[in-house]
């Protein structure tokens, strides 16, 4: 395993201050903001730590209510809101400074057997035929010394099909997707591998529905936020293993982009499906 990676179970794995109540860590970082993706896989932990073993995360449904602050602890309280006999939902609040910046509703199911069917994977290049995302980086900066930020830790290995960051933002359909996995392998434990998935599925999607506008996030003419958060899970997967992100962005408007991801492993398996609004809000021009 990766100092990185082990760096970032450990930031997921957050420490247990009371039954139902966690507190959670942000790596150092650039980011003004607290990454999304953690939060998700943080609550995710917490509510994961309060529910019978044997049952498995389905459905997460969460909103990003505040920006998180990084240079502070993020308290997760969760409510064991229900334990049925085939399902249990758990709520999770987080919360800084008294004031709440995320919440999240979380379903757990006993695994059964099932009828079964799925979307197929379209044909795309493999993950060895696509650049690293941090190898994209440190070629750029090579290129144009001082002009992209190289992450300072990689804990994934993400592999887009179009980069995020171009040096010529010319216009996409809103369609995209990358290759992921986790720099190092994990343990067998599912539930890990379930938090790994939450925190890597909030890459990527509201790139996808700025890909006709030609934008970067940190475009001066728009500000960009996640505002919810939706994700579901089929089965068994390993996060250490290569998952392509299919993604796609079906409409943009009202100050609004609504994105669509689909995860499959390399052999075509559909293992999950992501949903996600982002704000696009156009700020006013100056004068």
């Amino acid at each position: 395993m990766s100092q990185d990676l082990d760096r970032l179970l450990d930031v997921l794995n957050v420490e247990q201050l009371d039954t139902l109540l966690f507190r959670g860590f942000t790596p150092e970082s650039r980011n003004p903001r607290v990454y999304g993706g953690q939060v998700l896989a943080q609550a995710l932990n917490a509510a994961d730590r309060c529910v019978t073993p044997g049952r498995r995360a389905h459905s997460l449904h969460a909103y990003f209510l505040r920006p998180g602050d990084p240079a502070r602890p993020i308290i997760y309280e969760v409510d064991p809101i229900r334990d049925g006999r085939r399902f249990a939902t758990r709520l999770v609040v987080a919360r800084q400074g008294g004031k709440a910046i995320f919440n999240a509703s979380i379903s757990y199911q006993v695994p059964e057997r099932g009828l079964e069917h799925q979307d197929t994977l379209r044909e795309v290049p493999p993950p060895e035929d696509v650049e690293r995302h941090y190898d994209y980086y440190l070629r750029l900066n090579q290129e144009a010394p001082g002009s992209y930020h190289v992450p300072s830790w990689n804990p994934i290995d993400y592999r887009p099909l179009i980069p995020v960051d171009r040096p010529t933002m010319d216009k996409h359909p809103p369609r995209s997707g990358a290759w992921m996995r986790t720099n190092g392998r994990l343990g067998d434990d599912p539930s890990v591998h379930a938090q790994m998935l939450a925190y890597m599925s909030d890459s990527f999607l509201m790139s996808t529905s700025l890909l006709p506008h030609a934008l970067r996030f940190d475009d001066p003419s728009i500000e960009t936020a996640s505002i919810d958060h939706a994700l579901w899970f089929y089965g068994d997967f390993r996060a250490d293993d290569w998952i392509f992100y299919d993604l796609s962005s079906p409409r943009s408007g009202g100050g609004r982009g609504f994105n669509l991801g689909a995860l499959y492993t390399r052999d075509g398996r559909l293992i999950a499906t992501a949903a996600q609004e982002g704000l696009m809000h156009l700020r006013a021009e100056p004068g």
